[in-house]
């Protein structure tokens, strides 16, 4: 479906604020990181201010997704909007403190983020199917795909521009840019209430723990991969004695992914989301392997641009699956849960990945990529193996799971899909 269709079922203003909305969650992580090194001098404890908000944006990830789940988007979104001005406004106070009360408002930052792109996606899942227009919604995830790998471009960048003026300046930006972007778009497009929490048999279906968990750890291990990335890229431009150079490195990863984003709405409907999801943990292990390649067949550069088109289309069947899989009155609990697995998996990817860097360079940090790719696709192969087509793990369709006294998670349907 042509990406004018979207154009057709939400205001003209929803696409750049929504935009906007999400720069927040890719400039804070950096900004903290710039902000705490520069007051107290220590890249150790900037890690681990960093590391302790990237923990608790997964743990409040999921609180923010089940409270909209009960109270709707509109409250929950612009509640969480307001929170998160207040604690980075809070970060800013604590510089002027000790390091204890900067790393626990460095924790609060992560906590109250606002989950703009898990909650968009269930807005996208409601507007297609309460509509009639199931086939809009593999053009809206595509889009959300593409908007998340931009926003994962120009924040960092904007961070490392700002930083110029000044340390505190990215961490003002992001206060401003919640202010006036994630706030307003809260407020004017979320629904008051998406989920159909007052069906009556909504008390009885329950979230699939089972297929959830997979997909959880399926998104996990893509964050490993990006940590591992993000690690190897430093270090490589390090070593060149270019340490510049990994911001423009790591963008690469970005743009490619969002181009690759683009082109998914495009696949036929044919090419079922149990066979997207495996074939593109294949592709993603055979892009990842080429960064062991550099210096010897292909350039840093040439190896990332190719890997890059292979990380969209694999979190775009992730996210379309767990639409699929969770009842609609718990869709952004589900989404939360499974967008939750990404700073957990970057904040490992970048813990293993760094030492190995200090012992073997940049390919030591390399390595852990396709590692870890190869993990998802032996994960993505057993899932299907066990599904054996019945669409209870990896669904093909969207559907109103009936759960039929499951103790674990795994949602009995009336017919296979």
């Amino acid at each position: 479906m042509s990406y004018r269709a979207l154009l057709r079922v939400v205001s003209p203003t929803f696409f750049p604020l929504g935009l906007l909305a999400r720069l927040p969650y890719a400039m804070a992580p950096l900004a903290t990181l710039i902000l705490l090194e520069s007051v107290t001098g220590s890249y150790t404890f900037a890690g681990l201010a960093g590391a302790a908000q990237s923990i608790a944006t997964a743990v409040g990830g999921p609180v923010v997704g089940a409270l909209a789940d009960r109270f709707g988007h509109r409250v929950v979104g612009s509640t969480a909007a307001v929170c998160n001005v207040v604690a980075m406004a809070l970060l800013l106070l604590a510089t002027q403190m000790d390091r204890p009360a900067m790393f626990v408002a460095a924790t609060l930052t992560g906590l109250t983020q606002p989950q703009v792109g898990p909650l968009v996606r269930v807005y996208w899942s409601h507007l297609a199917h309460t509509q009639g227009q199931a086939k809009l919604l593999p053009t809206a995830l595509s889009y959300e795909a593409a908007a998340d790998e931009t926003t994962f471009v120009i924040g960092p960048a904007l961070v490392g521009v700002l930083t110029v003026i000044s340390p505190v300046a990215p961490t003002v930006a992001t206060i401003a840019v919640l202010a006036g972007a994630t706030l307003p778009f809260a407020f004017v497009h979320a629904r008051p209430h998406v989920a159909l929490a007052d069906r009556p048999a909504a008390s009885a279906e329950r979230l699939p723990r089972g297929p959830l968990a997979v997909m959880f750890f399926a998104m996990a291990l893509i964050g490993a991969v990006f940590g591992a990335i993000q690690t190897g890229v430093a270090a490589y431009a390090t070593g060149t004695g270019q340490p510049a150079a990994a911001g423009l490195l790591y963008a690469e990863l970005g743009i490619g992914s969002a181009l690759a984003g683009v082109a998914c709405a495009w696949l036929p409907r044919r090419f079922k989301m149990r066979h997207r999801y495996v074939t593109f943990s294949a592709t993603l292990l055979g892009g990842m392997s080429l960064l062991l390649a550099n210096g010897a067949v292909v350039s840093l550069p040439a190896a990332i641009a190719v890997a890059s088109v292979t990380v969209a289309p694999y979190m775009i069947s992730l996210y379309a699956l767990t639409e699929r899989l969770a009842p609609p009155h718990k869709a952004a609990v589900a989404m939360t849960i499974l967008c939750a697995g990404g700073p957990l998996g970057t904040a490992l990817g970048r813990a293993v990945a760094g030492n190995l860097a200090d012992e073997h360079g940049a390919m030591g940090a390399f390595i852990v990529a396709p590692v870890t790719a190869a993990v998802a696709l032996v994960l993505a192969v057993g899932v299907l193996v066990v599904d054996r087509g019945r669409g209870a793990w990896l669904p093909d369709e969207r559907s109103l799971l009936e759960v039929s006294g499951s103790t674990d998670g795994v949602p009995r349907r009336e017919a296979d899909l």
